[in-house]
């Protein structure tokens, strides 16, 4: 097995040299450099990573816990997380923390054992054991895709913007976009829209509610609280909220999914009761996934950048162990929306890919069955006021 002395004396140059190429402990210049890993190459050479470990304090590895990695969303910013990583020569542990406050504490501290650099985190809804123990331990973090602060300021769409004392946090936008996604819904006609919300204390679950709302009230609409039903973050508990939403005196004309698990259950729920997209209701989710377009109807989204958000985490979890000192920050990500007919709206034209982005909204032909007649009653209204929707 090759040593570093054999690449040294392959490149001409000193051991330390070689140490300094490997470990990236002092610049190099790039003609030497080159030379360093050309005899690398040539040779086979491997190094040693616990030794390397041990001079430089450095494992150049990453902690991801992140719960529900089954999920397509968490598959795709595990995606992102790892390409980022290896790129920049890191290798990672992963673990599930299955959003328990209790079991999130627990997975932390052993990855924090294996000695991994840093970490990058999804928190649960209660994590404050977690952030006293990386807080206690000095352990470089990044919160991803939900955000420590939450509550009312999400109303503007500004939750996380202003976070200098606490991790650094990378997520997408949330207000904004389900605004826009509830907002196509009452431009349709829709009056009475459901919502089937996430895991009640995730700063996304606030969020998401708070555009919802924010559609409402720009719309002119009530809020009415019997139409917001959390399902969880899981299919199961959102075929259960559906299901109550369904059994109302006055079902929902519209439903719109916090999160793509959820949109199984809501259809799974939709189709127990014998109820068609969008013929008798209409139905758009945040979360874009690989098979929505496969759906008839094709599925109305909210699609989250999400490898963008793991290699983003990535980014700036290395940038933090460059400079430890700088002022924690949340990075936001824009979201994309994408209009296909689940919503009612028809078919694009043939030969148009179904995939169109942040299209500019306009009513569309009204749906039929319940929808349409919401809608129907919706625009006479309107029209009678002379105002268009």
């Amino acid at each position: 097995m090759p040593t570093m002395a054999d690449v040294a004396r392959s490149a001409g140059v000193s051991v330390a040299t070689v140490s300094h190429v490997l470990n990236g402990t002092r610049p190099v210049l790039p003609h030497t450099r080159q030379a360093v890993l050309d005899a690398v190459d040539a040779l086979g050479y491997t190094p040693n990573t616990l030794a390397r470990s041990l001079v430089t304090s450095r494992t150049r590895s990453i902690g991801l816990a992140v719960s529900a990695i089954s999920n397509p969303y968490f598959t795709e910013i595990l995606q992102g997380v790892e390409a980022a990583a290896l790129e920049a020569g890191y290798g990672l542990l992963i673990a599930d923390p299955h959003d328990d406050p209790v079991h999130e504490r627990k997975v932390v501290q052993l990855l924090h054992e294996r000695r991994v650099d840093g970490m990058i985190v999804a928190p649960s809804a209660d994590p404050h054991a977690l952030v006293d123990y990386l807080a206690r331990h000095s352990v470089p973090t990044v919160f991803l895709d939900r955000v420590l602060t939450g509550g009312e300021g999400a109303a503007d769409g500004r939750v996380g913007s202003d976070n200098s004392d606490g991790p650094d946090q990378v997520c997408a936008e949330n207000v904004e976009p389900m605004n826009r996604l509830v907002g196509h819904l009452t431009a349709l006609g829709h009056r009475r829209i459901g919502l089937v919300a996430g895991l009640p204390g995730l700063s996304t679950t606030t969020e998401r509610i708070a555009g919802y709302r924010r559609a409402l009230t720009s719309a002119g609409l009530p809020h009415d609280d019997d139409l917001v039903v959390s399902g969880n973050s899981e299919s199961s508990g959102a075929e259960r909220a559906t299901a109550a939403l369904l059994a109302r005196p006055e079902p929902p004309t519209a439903l719109v999914t916090a999160n793509n698990a959820m949109t199984i259950g809501a259809l799974r729920a939709l189709r127990r009761r014998g109820l068609a997209v969008p013929d008798d209701i209409a139905l758009c989710c945040f979360d874009d996934f690989a098979w929505a377009d496969l759906f008839s109807p094709r599925l109305t989204a909210v699609a989250q950048p999400s490898r963008e958000i793991g290699a983003q985490a990535v980014r700036v979890l290395l940038d933090r162990l460059v400079t430890p000192g700088r002022p924690a920050r949340t990075v936001r990500l824009p979201c994309a929306f994408v209009h296909r007919t689940s919503c009612g709206c028809p078919e694009e034209p043939a030969g148009d890919p179904g995939r169109e982005r942040d299209r500019d909204e306009g009513a569309g032909p009204v749906p039929g069955g319940l929808a349409g007649k919401a809608a129907s009653s919706a625009r006479s209204t309107l029209s009678e006021k002379g105002t268009t929707s």
